[in-house]
C-alpha cells in the first residue's frame, strides 16, 4: 500500500542570513491587514506620516489606503495630551509575526519607550486585523482584542472601508454606532498621504 500523506523531507540546516529566515516565514499569498497608528508626543502629524512612509517602504508590503486624521482624547492611563490617530490598510506577503516585528521596529525608530501602560508615546503601531487569521496569542492576538470598543480605531477604519467587519464582533459600522464618537474628532484640516 502506498502512503499518500505529504512527503517527508530531510530537515534543512538553519539559514545563515536573516533574510533567509524572513523569506522562509513569508506567506505564499497576499493578505489584507489593518494597522492603527497613534501619537501624542512631539510633532504628531509628522510622526504619523513618517510611520506611513516606513510601512510603505517595507518589502513584501503594499500600502492600499490611508484614513483621515482623528484627534482623540486619551483613554485610561495618566493625564496626557490628545492623540492623533489614523488607520492604514496594507496588502502583505508577510506573516502576522513579521508584521508585528515590523510594527515594533517602526515604533523604535521613532523612539517609542514602553515605560507606562497607556502612557504618552511618540508612536503606537497596532496590528488590528489580519485577513483570514484569528489567534489568541499573548504576543499578538488577532483581531485586536479591544478594537471593537475603540472609536479612535473604528472611525478611521470605517472611513477607508465602510463594509469592513471585525471577526467575532460584526460590521465596523454597527460597532462604531454602538461606541459613539465621544472624544474622537476628525481633523479635515490635516492630511496624511500614501504618495511620498
Amino acid at each position: 500500500m502506498t502512503d499518500t500523506s505529504a512527503a517527508r523531507t530531510p530537515r534543512e540546516p538553519a539559514p545563515e542570513h536573516p533574510a533567509e529566515t524572513t523569506a522562509q516565514r513569508a506567506r505564499l499569498s497576499w493578505s489584507r491587514v489593518v494597522l492603527a497608528l497613534g501619537s501624542n508626543l512631539g510633532n504628531r502629524l509628522e510622526t504619523l506620516q513618517g510611520a506611513i512612509d516606513e510601512i510603505a517602504d517595507t518589502p513584501g508590503v503594499t500600502l492600499q489606503r490611508v484614513s483621515p486624521v482623528y484627534e482623540t482624547d486619551p483613554v485610561g492611563g495618566p493625564e496626557q495630551g490628545t492623540y492623533f490617530n489614523a488607520v492604514v490598510e496594507v496588502r502583505t506577503l508577510l506573516t502576522p509575526d513579521l508584521i508585528l516585528e515590523r510594527a515594533n521596529s517602526i515604533e523604535e525608530a521613532f523612539q517609542r519607550v514602553r515605560v507606562e501602560r497607556w502612557g504618552p508615546r511618540t508612536l503606537d503601531v497596532d496590528v488590528i486585523w489580519f485577513e483570514h487569521v484569528t489567534r489568541d496569542d499573548p504576543r499578538l492576538t488577532l483581531p485586536h482584542p479591544r478594537a471593537h470598543e475603540r472609536s479612535f480605531v473604528l472611525a478611521p477604519w470605517y472611513d477607508i472601508d465602510p463594509e469592513a467587519e471585525l471577526p467575532g464582533h460584526g460590521p465596523i459600522a454597527d460597532l462604531l454606532a454602538r461606541v459613539g464618537p465621544a472624544g474622537v474628532h476628525r481633523r479635515d484640516d490635516l492630511e496624511l498621504t500614501a504618495d511620498r
